[in-house]
C-alpha cells in the first residue's frame, strides 16, 4: 500500500542560516523524497510548500515574522494529512517535533529508508 510520507530533517539547525547550507539541507530532504517515491510512496516536504509562500509573503530573512508565520505551521498541517514521517539527518528541533506529532497522531515513524514498506 502506498503511503503519503513527510520527509522531516534539519533545515536551519547547524547552518547559521547560511543560504548554501540551507539549500544543502533542502537537497538532502529532496534526495530522500526521491527514494521514498522510488519505493512506491508519495513523498512530501514542508519546505516544498512553505518556502515559496514565505517568499510571496515578503520574508526578507530566515526567522523573520513572515517565515515564522508559515514555516512550521505548514509542516504541522501537512503532517496531519500524511500517513507517516521519515526522519532524516542530524539534530533538528523542528524535525523532532514532526516525529512527536506523528507519534501523538498514531502515524508511522521511519528513521531510515530501509524501514519503508515496499
Amino acid at each position: 500500500m502506498s503511503l503519503m510520507i513527510l520527509v522531516a530533517g534539519p533545515y536551519r539547525s547547524g547552518t547559521g542560516d547560511d543560504p548554501d547550507k540551507l539549500a544543502a539541507n533542502v537537497d538532502a530532504m529532496n534526495q530522500a523524497a526521491l527514494q521514498v517515491f522510488r519505493a512506491g510512496h508519495l513523498p512530501v516536504t514542508g519546505e516544498a510548500l512553505a518556502l515559496p509562500l514565505i517568499e510571496l509573503a515578503g520574508s526578507t530573512r530566515v526567522g523573520d515574522a513572515e517565515f515564522d508565520e508559515i514555516f512550521h505551521p505548514i509542516a504541522r498541517q501537512l503532517l496531519s494529512r500524511c500517513d507517516a514521517v521519515l526522519r532524516i539527518g542530524g539534530p533538528s528541533a523542528g524535525a523532532d517535533e514532526m516525529v512527536e506529532q506523528a507519534r501523538t497522531e498514531g502515524k508511522q515513524v521511519f528513521t531510515s529508508l530501509e524501514e519503508l514498506p515496499v
